[in-house]
């Protein structure tokens, strides 16, 4: 059979994106907008509600059909209140995307053996136990719907990791292969996203023109060493559609050509 591009539409899918109003020019939003223009109804989340509202707002505006709804990944009756709107509003999901995560709020500058133990406790809560927590409350929804995606937001700092932020992203891969074979049989489909340097809010906050790690990253890309969020929803729908159904345990680096791997 032919492959035909409408392999990529998302029409009669539910989606959920954390993260998706914390920050101007977002990778979350950017994803929430692609989600929405291949055809899925989206629910941007994050702790953040009135950014998430506005986010959502945003897509209506767009002639996109999208909710804001508030979620502390860290919480697990927060994520269940999520859950149970989901289902309340739209039966349940079929499309996860892991993006919210914190990278600005940690100081880089004290190293990891200079880190206390809350600032330790505190990243690994959010970037690796939220992933975890969202993965199981919202597995059980595609599981009743016949399957579904889940997208983790991973880094091209976890290659090789090299701070607190790093490590956590490190973990999320190792997430992320574990329930591709968990939950394979299931007909759920896990891989992740691994971006390079977006201009964000918050990856322009630490990268700007003229900073000796911009430059740095300058000199390693094989093309373009810094893109806007838009330049990954590419990959996550390939990842969350029908195009990608044979994909799962897998990274996709979009970054540039800052990490190659064999």
């Amino acid at each position: 059979m032919a492959f035909t591009l409408d392999k990529f539409a998302l029409q009669g899918k539910v989606a959920i994106v954390t993260g998706a109003g914390g920050r101007k020019n977002g990778i979350g939003e950017a994803y929430c907008f692609g989600l929405a223009a291949a055809g899925a109804t989206v629910i941007a989340a994050d702790i953040n509600l009135a950014g998430a509202e506005g986010a959502a707002a945003r897509l209506r505006e767009a002639g996109y059909n999208a909710i804001g709804a508030q979620v502390d990944i860290t919480n697990e009756a927060s994520i269940a209140a999520l859950a149970k709107l989901a289902s309340d509003k739209f039966g349940g999901i079929d499309i996860l995307v892991n993006n919210a995560a914190l990278m600005v709020e940690m100081d880089m500058s004290k190293g990891c053996i200079g880190a206390d133990n809350a600032e330790w406790d505190r990243m690994m809560n959010v970037n690796v136990k939220g992933a975890w927590l969202m993965c199981k409350a919202f597995a059980p929804q595609m599981i009743a719907r016949g399957g579904g995606k889940i997208v983790n937001q991973v880094s091209a700092g976890a290659y090789p990791a090299a701070s607190i932020y790093g490590i956590t992203k490190l973990a999320v891969v190792g997430l992320t292969t574990t329930l591709a074979r968990e939950l394979g049989k299931q007909k759920i489909n896990v891989n992740a996203i691994a971006p390079g340097n977006t201009m964000s809010e918050a990856g322009a906050s630490l990268t700007p023109p003229g900073s000796p790690f911009r430059a740095m990253v300058e000199a390693m890309c094989t093309v373009e060493a810094v893109a806007d969020p838009e330049a990954l929803v590419g990959a996550l729908l390939l990842l969350v559609s029908p195009a990608g159904e044979w994909m799962s345990g897998q990274v996709l680096h979009v970054d540039g050509g800052l990490v190659i791997r064999p």
